[in-house]
């Protein structure tokens, strides 16, 4: 049964993978057996998280590559360089996004398309790039990041809601199109996770408390909650699970 799971011999992409959540992904699903390729912008920090992947795992199965995953250009370069350089691309996992946290009667339009362009349309843009591999050869996996915003809404974060709504119906679209062709293309939606960029709200006494009050597990999720949904996902044994949106939220999401 345990081979199921086994993620031996398969490329995954994580993308926005040096650090927090997606790192934690690409972290997980070299333990399942993948050669994994580290996406991000800013390439000292993602050069230290290969580094750092490497002292865990073979260095062979880990790879980084710095592209702009909102750039239509840039992504199809990305995905050939991985297609030609690490192996034919089996798993993506579209981990990359922005928050931008501001009242919407003050939200500039600027700042909504960032945010929309930051969280959807990379996934729109990587995801396609990567369908035409995939297809091609009759099976793959995509995994859209998504969140409890993708069913729920905070005020000051309109267009992270907007953009992570249309995730889940993006991860549905695909499937549409895609299915037929053998692949799986499934979303995850986190709850509030504790990691290094919501230390701050865990360290507020008051936001803390309407966490573990408002979650029926009545705590913070962990980075490591994730790991076993996406290797799930990623995986053979999830080979009939197609269009699905998996919330990893403690049940924040089922009660009132």
């Amino acid at each position: 049964m345990s081979g199921l799971f086994d993620l031996d011999g398969r490329v995954a992409l994580v993308t926005g993978s040096s650090r927090g959540i997606g790192n934690a992904l690409a972290r997980g699903l070299a333990d399942a057996g993948a050669t994994v390729v580290l996406n991000g912008l800013q390439k000292e920090r993602l050069t230290a998280a290969a580094e750092a992947l490497r002292t865990d795992f073979p260095a062979d199965r880990i790879h980084s590559l710095a592209f702009d995953v909102t750039d239509a250009a840039a992504a199809a370069a990305g995905i050939g360089w991985i297609e030609e350089n690490v192996g034919p691309l089996d798993i993506l996992v579209n981990n990359a996004g922005i928050q931008h946290r501001v009242p919407m009667l003050d939200l500039a339009v600027e700042d909504w398309n960032r945010v929309l362009t930051g969280n959807l349309t990379s996934a729109f843009l990587v995801g396609r790039e990567a369908a035409r591999r995939m297809l091609d050869r009759g099976r793959g996996k995509i995994i859209n990041i998504c969140s409890v915003q993708t069913d729920l809404a905070r005020p000051t974060i309109a267009a992270y809601t907007a953009a992570k709504g249309g995730l889940r119906n993006l991860t549905r679209a695909m499937t549409a199109e895609w299915a037929a062709g053998g692949l799986q293309i499934n979303g995850i939606a986190p709850g509030y996770i504790h990691t290094e960029m919501t230390q701050n709200l865990v360290d507020d006494p008051d936001f803390n408390a309407w966490i573990i009050g408002r979650t029926p597990a009545a705590r913070w999720g962990t980075m490591a909650d994730l790991i076993g949904p996406a290797v799930w996902l990623a995986s053979d044994a999830s080979a009939f699970v197609n269009g699905q949106t998996i919330f990893v939220d403690g049940g924040m999401t089922v009660v009132v």
